[in-house]
């Protein structure tokens, strides 16, 4: 550590901290447009300008100094820097006047208003009137795709957006042209942006030069409630904050959290809130000769209970992708009462087994350790569209350099270089025996890191593929006391709760294969989906389909009663993610209508089948979650798994078949009901869609 004074005040920091972090470490306000934490220093703006003692005799800009890099005192006395001289009081002011000589004075119509650098630094640091009286400069507004707003004329060429893209997201969208003050940024002959983070340089923008189309002119931040709650479009459990008017979302915007996504999210997650609104389900719907005809909560639910009551052996149950660990609690302890096995939790027709253990399905390494990790093995995955957040991890590790990557499945741009390595188990079978170099530098790697996909878990043989990961995890170190690399990636965000709880086939149950196959024999009387809509319905053929859900997707097209449900944004539960950390999303809005929360819609049907649930509250049913099942009760932690069951998993390797390994998405944009009635998100798809077939002639 080094010593420096900070306006007087001596604090110890590290040698390579710039000024700037040291003036934060020590409490000093320091202003900045250009520098952030996360990115690479450019030192373009120059508002962050400190005075150092025995330096050159003008401001210097801190972001691009370091401790290391200022000389002690004659007698050896730590370094001075000082940010409220008179010295630095006039540069900030300076360059404060610079910037706004051609910045427009449009902050009553512009998006940033009440939530801008600029304003609030030219409040702090700026003067009330300017020594140049020339006309502005104008730069025409550039398209850059349908979810980011140009109004260039803004542009205080910080360029944060350009080292986004380049650093972060890793594609080569934003770039600078010309030079002086003809400057500007915008993409390759104005395409649009092709990054799954793009969003996030609206955040990242100070000035509102980019700002989000969708959101154009909507609201005003102090109008908004905001809600802290936990993202559900993937596993990875994002934290985001739900700005919400009245009972309306009106955006979604990412929360800090080092462990986690840092804070960024994907587009998807941000950009869903208009799938939110269209197409809901509000109201019960019983089917009546043929025709779904709406209903009262007491008449659906009794035409429910009957058929239940009728044939409960004959009753099986699929749960979805975003049912929160009370709900799934909630299913699991019915279906015990009721003596219903035929429940599975793994609509997408996985084949992990809870009875494996915790670190068999879990991603073991957490999101962090990714940063630690010295060489990386990813088996039946791409990333970059099932976790993009994830997929910027490890970007980040990869940029730093020594972190060797090896891929097995689809050769696919995942942001970064890798050794393709084959497409499926035969692949893996030759890296395994060794007849592949990628196998000495898992070996040599202090901590080499497994990923494994939805691509191997959710295929037939995929028990014994999981099987063979497991044991090359183990056979080139990658598993034990100290560190564990055998990491699953799951791509639904019930799912390892579900795996913890346990909602899964009961003896002599069938799993959701097995389920659909049942349906089409005619083996099963009625199915009742929480939200599975991701199931083959053509295979349900004369089964009586109960669909508890949100949206009029294809679940609500085959079903005989509908129940309208909450979305995530509209109730109050708990997610794991698929590192296994407990997070909590609180309610932001009221459910539309007359929809229901699951667990209230469970509770009324429990106690119409004579075998009503213990709870009659949300407070109820979480303490006796956590009565149950303590680990959920440890909000943001994360309980790591025993090594031991990777072990033991690695004795289920065997043969598997030869087909190539398949990620599970095949449109990142549109994956769920809520994706697929979202207008933007459906431009984002066509969008895509145009840019890969003109890439494949």
């Amino acid at each position: 550590m080094a010593k420096i004074k900070i306006d007087g005040r001596e604090i110890d920091v590290a040698p390579e901290a710039s000024l700037l972090q040291a003036c934060e470490a020590a409490g000093a306000e320091v202003p900045r447009f250009c520098f952030h934490e996360r990115l690479s220093v450019a030192g373009n703006c120059r508002m962050c300008l400190v005075e150092v003692k025995g330096g050159p005799p003008k401001p210097q800009a801190s972001c691009a100094m370091s401790v290391k890099d200022l000389r002690p005192g004659p007698n050896g006395e730590p370094p001075e820097v000082f940010t409220t001289t008179p010295m630095v009081k006039r540069a900030r002011e300076g360059v404060m006047e610079f910037l706004l000589i051609n910045h427009p004075l449009d902050c009553p119509i512009c998006d940033q208003g009440g939530e801008c650098d600029l304003q609030d630094q030219s409040m702090a640091y700026g003067v009330d009137a300017s020594r140049f009286s020339e006309n502005k400069r104008a730069v025409e507004d550039k398209y850059i795709g349908p979810l980011v707003k140009t109004v260039m004329t803004r542009c205080i060429q910080c360029t944060r957006c350009v080292r986004f893209t380049a650093e972060v997201a890793g594609v080569g969208d934003l770039g600078l042209i010309s030079r002086g003050e003809d400057v500007e940024i915008t993409t390759y002959l104005e395409t649009a942006m092709t990054s799954e983070l793009q969003g996030n340089v609206v955040d990242l923008c100070p000035v509102g030069a980019l700002t989000s189309l969708p959101y154009e002119f909507k609201a005003r931040p102090w109008e908004l409630t905001k809600t802290e709650s936990i993202d559900v479009m993937d596993a990875l459990g994002s934290n985001i904050r739900v700005d919400s008017r009245g009972r309306e979302v009106l955006r979604i915007l990412p929360r800090l959290n080092e462990d986690v996504n840092e804070e960024w999210i994907s587009d998807k997650t941000r950009h869903v809130v208009d799938g939110l609104k269209v197409q809901r389900l509000d109201r019960p719907y019983v089917r009546t000769a043929g025709k779904l005809k709406p209903a009262t909560w007491p008449e659906a639910l009794g035409v429910v209970a009957a058929r239940i009551k009728a044939a409960p052996k004959k009753t099986a149950i699929l749960v979805g992708d975003f049912a929160t660990a009370e709900e799934l609690f909630a299913i699991k302890t019915l279906a015990t009462n009721l003596g219903i096995a035929d429940v599975d939790a793994r609509a997408d027709g996985s084949v992990i087994d809870p009875a494996w253990g915790a670190a068999a399905y879990r991603f073991n390494a957490t999101v962090a350790g990714i940063e630690s990790a010295d060489a990386l093995l990813i088996v039946g995955s791409d990333p970059r569209l099932e976790a993009p957040v994830l997929n910027a991890r490890i970007r980040k590790r990869w940029r730093k350099g020594g972190f060797p990557i090896g891929v097995i499945g689809d050769e696919a741009d995942l942001t970064y270089a890798y050794n393709y390595l084959g497409a499926g188990p035969d692949s893996l079978a030759r890296l395994a025996s060794g007849e592949n170099g990628f196998l000495e530098v898992l070996k040599g790697a202090k901590r080499p890191l497994i990923l494994v996909g939805n691509a191997v878990t959710t295929r037939p043989d995929g028990a014994a593929i999981l099987g063979t990961v497991a044991k090359l995890a183990v056979d080139v170190g990658a598993v034990g006391p100290d560190w564990n690399g055998f990491s699953v990636l799951h791509t639904a965000a019930s799912r390892v709760a579900a795996l913890d709880l346990g909602v899964v086939p009961g003896e002599g149950g069938r799993s959701t294969a097995a389920i659909l196959a049942a349906a089409e024999k005619g083996e099963i009387d009625t199915l009742i989906l929480f939200g599975a809509d991701e199931i083959d319905t053509s295979r349900l053929g004369s089964t009586f389909v109960v669909y508890v859900g949100t949206h009029g997707d294809k679940g609500a097209s085959v079903a005989s009663v509908i129940l309208p449900g909450a979305a995530y944004t509209e109730k109050s539960g708990t997610f794991v993610n698929t590192e296994g950390r407990v997070q909590v999303a609180d309610r932001a809005v009221f459910p539309v209508g007359d929809a229901r929360e699951d667990w209230a819609i469970l509770r009324a049907l429990s106690a119409l089948v004579g075998a009503t649930l213990p709870f009659d509250s949300l407070t109820e049913l979480r303490a006796a979650l956590h009565a149950a099942h303590p680990t959920f009760a440890g909000v943001d932690e994360t309980a790591p798994g025993r090594h031991e069951d990777v072990v033991a998993l690695a004795g289920l390797a065997g043969a598997a078949d030869h087909a190539a390994f398949v990620s599970p998405i095949g449109d990142f944009y549109l994956t769920n009901p809520m994706t697929r009635a979202s207008k933007v998100l459906a431009r984002c798809s066509q969008l895509r869609s145009s840019r890969l077939a003109a890439a494949a002639e």
